[in-house]
Parts: C-alpha cells; structure tokens; sequence
C-alpha cells in the first residue's frame, strides 16, 4: 500500500527542508507528500514550490491560515494513498519508520493508528523539563494495543507525528475535529471509541524536538483543562452502560477536578477513596470520602492521582483486590 504524508506548516522554514528531506528519503516512488502551507510570511511556501518542480512526490497546498486542524483536513481530503503519515515541520523522520508501520498496519487489520518511539533533540539552547522527559519515556513505554487502552485515559499515549493511520478509517469518523481540544488525543480517543485499537512501533524512528515556540506549549486547547473535559466527555461515554456506582480513588485536586468534569455529562460519584487520614470522613461534591478498605467489585473505580508512582501502587492494591483493569477499574490523571 502506498502512503501520503501529511505535513502542515507555517513559518517554519528553518526547519521545513530537512523536515521534507528526512520524509522523502523514506518514501517510495509512487508515495506522495502533502505539504500544507497555513498561511506562511516566510520563504516555506517558496521552498516547497521549487522542491515540488524537482521531485513529483511534492505536493504543495495551501489552508488559508484557518488552523493546524484545517490544514490537516485539506491534505487528508487531497490524499490518494490508503496509508497517512504525520510529519511536522520542524522534526525528522528515521529510515525504515514508514516501511515499517505500513507492514504493521498490513499485519493487523484491527489495528487504525500505529505510531513510533521518539527521541527528543532541542534547539536554541531549549532544554526539555523533566515533565517532557518523564513523559516521553511514559509514551515509549506502550507498545501493544493493550498498553494504550489501559493507558488511554492517563495521557495522549502517541506522539501525533510519528503516527501512520489508515485513511478509510479516518474518513469513516468524519477526519480531524476541530474544537477547544487537542485534535491528535481527541482523535485516538475517538479511535478507541469506535472499537479500533492503537499501538507503536518499538524502535524509535522519529525525532521529535522541542523549542520554546512549538504548540504544545502555547495553543490553549493544550491547556490542562482542555484535556480534562476531553477525558471527561469520553469517560463518560465509557461508563454509560456501567450500572454500578462510581468511586474516585483520589480525593485531591485531580479527582476532585476530574468529578466536577464528569457531573457535567450526568455522571456523579458516589464515593471517593483516599488513604490520608485527615480526609477520611469528611465529603467531596456531596460524596463520602472512604478508606482503601472499602474498595469492591461493587463499584467501578476511577483512580485519579497525580503523584508521580501513586498510580502503580492503586493499580496494584486494586490488582490485589481482584478487580480487572478495564472491567472493574480505569487509571485516569
């Protein structure tokens, strides 16, 4: 199967080229890329023009400044490959990453969205924080379609331009939604949803950089609340047929948070869990805050925690209550 490339961009001409050059050189003679210009100032778009004389793999768009997510639609709708891949302006595909995911996606037909493992590189002196470090080595960690559904709910589990997705399944959800969300996690979510499954490739063949300017640190629909109510909304759709109470292991400000997202879908706790004694007894939006000792198969189980190792250990003393990830109990941060 062949592929198309899909690459938005905007001022990004420092980058653009050995962006384009790190893409091509990983592509067949009958691939394509979608270069996507998001109304530049720069020389980008120039750059693109030239390359797109010289190599008929080039293709060179144009989205009107309307957004990442409407540059995106524009290459998807343009797509004539049953295969997309991601690429963003400023980072570099490794050799073997679109051979490999295609023979992935060839190899599992349930599978709709295969990413890579990534390695950080900076620019500009831009060191990455270790939030970015112990996140990137949480997202390389999943691999199987079961790693990213029981972590689906903690974090977007891939990093959008290392992805390769198929384009019937894509079309099929309607492509890229626009909204006050961020449109990589709103769609694997969406994926999950619908009964497709996500995984990664092992290896990493993307090199994803990070500098001061990029989205995920500016654009408000990456905001932390953003991604909460996104949670929320498809938490909510999970749980829908769930006909036990809820319980919020967690009664801190990430579950507290999470209950008052939830409400706003008319999904209510009944109880929260906590293990420090001084909120033990007392109430939270109405609801009771318990001890651990309390936790059954009686009530589903949201564990809401943000401290860096808590998550293990809920996951284990739920674990050693016999409930089942997935049927009894979600990890959500």
């Amino acid at each position: 199967m062949t592929v198309s490339v899909l690459l938005p961009y905007r001022d990004a001409a420092p980058t653009l080229a050995d962006a384009v050059a790190s893409a091509l050189a990983d592509l067949g003679p009958d691939d394509e890329l979608l270069a996507v210009d998001d109304a530049s100032s720069d020389e980008g778009p120039a750059m693109i023009a030239s390359l797109a004389r010289r190599d008929g793999r080039v293709r060179a768009l144009q989205a009107e400044g309307r957004g990442l997510v409407a540059a995106l639609e524009t290459a998807r709708r343009r797509a004539r490959s049953p295969l997309l891949a991601r690429m963003d302006a400023d980072d570099l595909t490794l050799p073997g990453r679109f051979g490999a995911q295609r023979a992935a996606l060839e190899a599992a037909p349930t599978l709709a969205a295969v990413g890579a493992r990534v390695e950080l590189f900076t620019t500009e002196g831009h060191e990455p924080g270790e939030g970015m470090r112990h996140y990137v080595a949480w997202m390389n960690g999943l691999e199987s379609p079961a790693d990213h559904r029981r972590e689906l709910f903690v974090e977007s589990p891939l990093c959008h331009p290392s992805v390769m997705l198929r384009a019937d399944v894509l079309d099929a959800l309607g492509g890229y939604a626009d909204g006050d969300f961020p449109e990589d996690y709103e769609l694997w979510l969406r994926l999950d949803a619908a009964g497709h499954a996500l995984a990664k490739l092992p290896t990493p063949y993307l090199r994803w950089r990070q500098h001061p300017g990029q989205t995920t640190f500016h654009d408000p629909r990456y905001r932390p609340d953003a991604f909460r109510q996104l949670k929320a909304r498809y938490l909510a759709r999970r749980l829908a047929a769930e006909r036990r109470p809820l319980t919020i292991w967690g009664a801190g400000p990430i579950g507290r948070r999470l209950a008052r997202a939830l409400e706003a879908h008319d999904v209510y706790v009944a109880r929260f869990v906590d293990i420090d004694p001084r909120k033990i007894g007392r109430k939270v939006r109405g609801a009771p805050i318990t001890d651990p000792s309390a936790i059954d198969a009686s009530t589903f189980t949201l564990a809401a925690v943000g401290s860096r190792g808590a998550r293990a250990l809920i996951r284990a003393a739920l674990e050693g209550a016999r409930l089942v990830e997935g049927r009894d109990f979600l990890c959500v941060a």
